[in-house]
């Protein structure tokens, strides 16, 4: 843990405020998880209120039959809804959250967060727009769970993936791909063998390539 410096403000420049941004470097702490790092557990008591300065968090919650579900991912200069909730109306975390790579984040009081709101009109701002983006997001994901095929939502994370990491070929098991689209690995490797069988990807051990 250390204390911030002025350099968030790299990330954070939308709070605009010369005694916010003192506040944030008084009361703030910097704290940094390697990939892989579990952040925040469902059912944990959170106190504070996490705002990612680099890296990627990925929000999601284990259903009944312990698959994964995954709500959103976290990136510089958010905050996490979740996280959020929980620590404005003080309880208990709704969801898991894990450092997808390397992530620093800035850990503020949760006591702080109302306060600010009527303070700083930036902040303000900050957190209406913060439950807006996540709304708006998980709006999109029900209506993909509910409305597409399973087969579909595969061949659109496979080409969305290629086109945000500029690359035909995608490191990621099976298990990684039904966990991202919350269903089962025996699912997802079906599916994958049609797609091999009608030229659409290359499988390989580890890997997907798209033709």
């Amino acid at each position: 843990m250390q204390k911030p410096t002025s350099e968030i403000f790299t990330t954070l420049q939308e709070f605009t405020e010369p005694s916010l941004r003192d506040e944030l470097l008084n009361a703030g702490t910097l704290i940094s998880a390697g990939a892989g790092d579990m952040l925040i557990r469902e059912g944990q008591y959170l106190d504070f209120l996490p705002l990612v300065i680099n890296g990627l968090i990925r929000v999601y919650r284990n259903n009944d039959d312990d698959r994964e579900v995954l709500l959103y991912y976290v990136q510089p200069g958010q905050t996490c809804m979740m996280s959020l909730s929980s620590a404005y109306f003080d309880y208990h975390s709704a969801a898991n959250g894990i450092a997808v790579e390397p992530t620093q984040l800035l850990i503020l009081p949760s006591r702080l967060i109302s306060e600010w709101q009527l303070k700083y009109p930036s902040w303000n701002r900050f957190i209406l727009s913060t439950y807006k983006l996540r709304y708006d997001e998980l709006l999109k994901s029900f209506g993909n769970v509910v409305f597409k095929p399973i087969n579909a939502r595969l061949q659109e994370y496979l080409k969305n993936y290629s086109t945000s990491q500029q690359t035909r070929t995608i490191p990621l098991s099976h298990q990684t791909l039904a966990n991202e689209l919350g269903t089962t690995r025996v699912v997802v490797s079906r599916i994958l063998k049609d797609m091999e069988k009608t030229n659409i990807v290359k499988l390989s051990r580890g890997s997907i390539t798209l033709r």
